[in-house]
């Protein structure tokens, strides 16, 4: 197991937990500078990969990701997929493992959700007003996104290769929630929530876990907002797992989140075109015409950013970012079937395993 950051900062408080939870699973981190920085990254279990790292490494996107992007995390997934991760813990610096943290498993225990086409998941594990960020704003007062049937609470199995935790404290909620509302806030505990095919739920990139047939969905477009980037990744993932068959898993709380300083305006004007058009891109999405084969992820991530691009929310540069990383991707894969180690990384920092 590998976990996946990127960061602008020395060691947070939470990284610092995060390394120390992993050391206890025998799981390694694999964490993304910036321009801004830092220099360095001296945590135990660690590999760190600064700017001038990156551009070392044997990947055709490490040369065409911009740069002060969240987006530059997508470096950190072709690591991890190169080095045999079989499942990927992605978080952020400013969230730690709590209590309730552990491995997750492909296959989960879960309640399952009756169909409808959002679904607030916040609501399910709180009776407050409370949202996901990307959440349609005009449906955070319908019942019905989050109403459950009180009687259903029979449990079962699902094999899931993307699930979601949520983050308790500073939760993962939108600018407007904040600019509003904003206090710390704990989750209840519960369990955890299959939503099925058709229905939709944004999920972001604090605290969520992937598995291998899931891998090339991991992409993070650069050429939208730091607020969107996640988002809109989580709504193009959802499409393509829906056509392999699978639903999407929210659990209860994992993670504290101790949230680093934002500009909430900022986060405001990065978050409006979201606002106007996430439900014209899930609609969107929901028209294109995929294969279900799950060997046909990477060229079925095309098409919906194809869809996305057709649409004006993404522009067409983005489909030769996301050509390099698909080829990429088939790059490490094909080295890790054949059990050989990549060399990718030949001046990156690398502390004790």
């Amino acid at each position: 197991m590998y976990s996946v950051i990127t960061t602008i900062q020395t060691p947070t408080p939470s990284v610092l937990t995060l390394v120390e939870r992993l050391g206890e699973v025998q799981a390694k981190l694999i964490a993304v500078g910036d321009k801004k920085g830092p220099a360095s990254f001296d945590v135990p279990r660690t590999k760190f990969f600064s700017i001038h790292d990156q551009r070392e490494l044997a990947l055709n996107l490490a040369g065409s990701l911009p740069v002060g992007h969240y987006a530059r995390k997508n470096l950190g997934y072709l690591v991890a997929f190169g080095e045999g991760a079989n499942s990927i813990y992605e978080t952020d610096d400013d969230n730690a493992p709590n209590a309730a943290w552990r491995p997750r498993a492909l296959e989960t225990l879960v309640r399952k959700v009756a169909p409808r086409k959002w679904v607030n998941v916040y609501r399910m594990f709180s009776s407050e007003n409370i949202w996901p960020r990307g959440f349609p704003l005009e449906l955070i007062s319908d019942a019905a996104t989050y109403h459950e049937d009180p009687s259903a609470t029979e449990l079962g199995l699902v094999d899931c290769p993307i699930q979601q935790g949520l983050a308790n404290v500073a939760p993962d909620v939108d600018a407007v929630w904040r600019l509003t509302m904003d206090r710390e806030f704990d989750f209840s505990d519960g369990p955890s929530r299959w939503l099925p095919p058709g229905s939709w739920c944004p999920f972001n990139s604090q605290t969520t876990w992937w598995w291998p047939v899931a891998y090339p969905l991991m992409y993070l477009p650069s050429y939208c907002s730091f607020r969107m980037t996640d988002i809109w990744r989580s709504f193009v993932a959802q499409r393509c797992l829906w056509e392999m068959g699978y639903g999407m898993v929210f659990h209860a709380a994992e993670a504290d989140q101790q949230r680093n300083v934002h500009n909430l305006l900022r986060d405001f004007e990065d978050e409006i075109s979201g606002y106007l058009q996430n439900q014209k891109i899930v609609n969107a999405l929901e028209a294109v015409s995929l294969k279900s084969n799950p060997a046909e992820a990477g060229n079925n991530l095309r098409v919906c950013y194809e869809a996305l691009v057709r649409l004006g929310v993404i522009p067409s540069k983005e489909l030769a970012l996301i050509d390099h990383w698909l080829e990429d991707v088939a790059l490490v894969l094909k080295l890790r079937e054949a059990d050989r180690k990549p060399a990718l990384a030949a001046k990156a920092a690398a502390v004790g395993a």
